[in-house]
């Protein structure tokens, strides 16, 4: 294509652009921006744990664990947790939501209601072999980690959450 016919494309995309705008009803372009909205905040749900956390919880980064008993990922990752809660025994609530089978589920279940993490459970219930550590105060997620053993990586963002009591 030689470079002279690249004005012409232009202007022709750009009349092809004006016109697909121009026959859009106002009635599609609100509901464009009201999907795009409620994408945007489905993001940042998914990037929370949601509503607040229980007061037994503030004050203090949460990690929680949501785990089976056949997950292989959740055994992989038992030592560095294990680790994790005697270095940080009272600087640190851990939550573990167990989703072995119903009944634990079920359980499980009942806790997060309590805690104010039923959003989390709801979104990451599957996501077993999963270590999640939130900022109680605004219920961000702070770090989320599927079947990663490494100490390192949880250490450093506990750190930096207690750092800035």
């Amino acid at each position: 294509m030689k470079v002279n016919y690249l004005p012409t494309l232009a202007a022709i995309a750009l009349l092809s652009i004006g016109t697909a705008i121009a026959s859009v009803k106002p009635e599609s372009l609100q509901q464009a921006l009201s999907e795009t909205l409620a994408g945007e905040a489905a993001y940042a749900q998914s990037n929370s744990v949601g509503g607040k956390l229980a007061k037994k919880l503030q004050g203090k980064p949460v990690v929680i664990d949501v785990y089976a008993s056949w997950c292989a990922a959740c055994k992989n990752i038992a030592p560095t947790l294990s680790q994790l809660k005697k270095e940080y025994a009272g600087k640190v609530h851990f939550v573990v939501l167990d989703v072995s089978d119903r009944a634990s589920t079920a359980k499980s279940e009942a806790i997060a209601k309590e805690l104010g993490l039923s959003a989390f459970f709801a979104a990451n219930k599957t996501q077993t072999g999963s270590l999640t550590i939130v900022d109680p105060s605004t219920g961000k997620v702070l770090s989320q980690h599927r079947n990663n053993a490494n100490k390192a990586t949880y250490t450093k963002v506990l750190d930096a959450a207690l750092s800035k009591k």
